[in-house]
């Protein structure tokens, strides 16, 4: 699933990729190559987000992206990057029966009819997954004025962010093939990491991020339902912080490792979130009368027992970890190599956008 949102990119695959996911507070990026039918990590890296008031400048993202780069010594010049939940609006439509490009033409002329808003200066991408009503029965006889409509995933962003995304790439030395939303990455990772789900489960994947999270239902591989929820890793902190009278590092620290005196704490503030996903599975199986039989997370906060435990009984769903990484041979230096599985949960969505080019 690509929806790159630059119309060179459409259709267009290359041997290796890095790929960085700007997040809120940490930025991952991932350099990944292909291996004959499979892929290869050749290595990663974690690096604070750059401090900003309003706006993040092209001049500041691209003397970011030159020192992701120099850290990452990627073999590419060739990079892929993530709009964030904020800055990228994903949805379904029911569109005509076009080509990919020219439902994106479509959008860009008349987006109010088929999204319910109007969305100027914004560029356009299209995922076409299947017909309307495909596989269902129909008595009715066709309307002959109907036009046959399909399933479209559409993904928008504003014009001038993707322009400064590559215009921030050129100043750091590097060519933007693409970006696409960082909602859809991890759908990639899990076809990957997963695949004997992707063809038969009904299952949501969970992204624990710093500022929110979201969820994507999926049934057959394909991405039905997804929403974002305005609680992350970050509020999870700050009100630790605030109801124990600690330091925001240290409630960070504590909040993995989980000492038993904090877990009463950390339980209430997770609850308001599993709440809200339990709520999206809810529309989900009300929609399509499929239950959703697992749900696997990514992000961080995901690597904690407690939380996923947590979660798993407000959510009434079997929660697992998405080891993200399993799918890959392992190109790393030494030190990488040790660390990996604690740092792999954090690089889903490098590694979901890495797969969209790749």
């Amino acid at each position: 699933m690509g929806l790159p949102f630059f119309d060179s990119a459409i259709g267009q695959k290359r041997d290796q990729i890095m790929a960085v996911d700007l997040g809120s507070r940490t930025t991952k990026a991932v350099h990944v190559s292909r291996r004959g039918q499979g892929f290869a990590l050749g290595g990663y890296t974690l690096l604070d987000a750059p401090i900003y008031e309003k706006s993040l400048s092209l001049d500041l993202l691209g003397e970011h992206l030159k020192a992701i780069n120099q850290l990452l010594r990627s073999r590419t010049r060739h990079v892929c990057l993530t709009v964030g939940a904020n800055d990228a609006q994903v949805r379904h439509a029911d569109l005509p029966r076009l080509a990919a490009k020219d439902l994106r033409q479509v959008l860009k002329l008349n987006s109010k009819s088929y999204l319910q808003q109007d969305l100027p200066g914004h560029v356009f991408d299209c995922h076409i997954s299947a017909p309307v009503g495909q596989g269902k029965p129909n008595n009715k006889p066709p309307a002959t004025s109907s036009v046959i409509k399909q399933k479209v995933l559409v993904a928008a962003a504003r014009k001038q962010l993707v322009e400064d995304f590559a215009q921030a790439a050129k100043a750091a030395g590097l060519v933007a093939d693409s970006v696409i939303p960082a909602l859809v990455a991890p759908v990639n990772t899990f076809e990957m990491a997963m695949p004997g789900l992707v063809e038969k489960g009904t299952v949501a994947l969970v992204d624990l991020g710093f500022k929110s999270s979201s969820i994507c239902l999926l049934q057959a591989g394909e991405l039905i339902l997804s929403r974002v929820v305005a609680i992350g890793g970050d509020r999870m902190t700050s009100d630790l912080a605030e109801n124990l009278g600690i330091s925001y590092a240290e409630a960070e620290g504590i909040k993995i490792g989980m000492p038993q005196e904090v877990q009463t704490q950390l339980e209430t503030l997770l609850l308001p979130l599993g709440r809200e996903l339990r709520a999206s599975i809810d529309f989900f199986e009300h929609q399509q009368d499929q239950a959703v039989t697992q749900a696997f997370f990514t992000g961080g906060p995901a690597q904690s027992e407690f939380i996923l435990q947590t979660l798993q009984r407000e959510m009434m769903v079997d929660c697992q970890l998405l080891k993200p990484t399993a799918f890959l041979q392992m190109e790393l230096p030494l030190q990488q190599t040790v660390e990996i599985e604690q740092i792999a949960p954090q690089l889903t969505v490098a590694l979901g956008a890495a797969l969209s080019v790749l």
